[in-house]
């Protein structure tokens, strides 16, 4: 998963000295901090309750770790938590008003619904943003030329991405 991410990090031109702040500590967030690091991001703060898998996590890349929500200042905020996915957190906003207001980017790698209350106040807001359909499309593609040898075009992926939704 870390090789979609660390793809839409380059499409997206992040500047990796940007400041990162992301949620979550679990499987998916390893993937997306492993990618944030291997793109040569050097500031980025793990936000998570566990404090034995959010410090494990933050020490493994040489990054910081906090247990409760700063005040908003990150120039990325993404989201790596069920938070805003189809279900009991379909209406939770993963990061608060304020820290959409102040970030440059808004990604949230939850993939159902792709518009999750994330990403929807970060289009509000004006933001670039990234989607976890957009990502998990991307993976698809990918593990596709793996399987089969044959790539498939940008639109091809977002036609994919679109359907998958349906």
């Amino acid at each position: 998963m870390n090789e979609g991410i660390e793809k839409w990090l380059a499409e997206h031109t992040i500047d990796p000295s940007s400041s990162v702040l992301v949620r979550g500590s679990g499987g998916m967030a390893k993937a997306v901090v492993a990618a944030f690091r291997g793109a040569g991001f050097a500031d980025l703060t793990v936000l998570a309750r566990n404090e034995v898998a959010g410090s494990a996590l933050a020490e493994k890349y040489g990054y910081r770790w906090l247990a409760a929500d700063p005040a908003p200042g990150s120039a990325v905020i993404v989201n790596v938590t069920p938070l805003g996915m189809s279900g009991a957190d379909a209406e939770v906003q993963a990061f608060s008003d304020g820290h959409v207001a102040v970030a440059e980017v808004v990604f949230d790698v939850v993939a159902f619904p792709a518009e999750t209350p994330l990403i929807a106040a970060g289009r509000a807001a004006g933001k670039r943003v990234i989607s976890g359909a957009e990502v998990i499309a991307l993976q698809a593609a990918r593990q596709f030329k793996r399987y089969t040898g044959v790539s498939i075009s940008p639109d091809q992926v977002a036609a994919a991405s679109a359907f998958s939704r349906e």
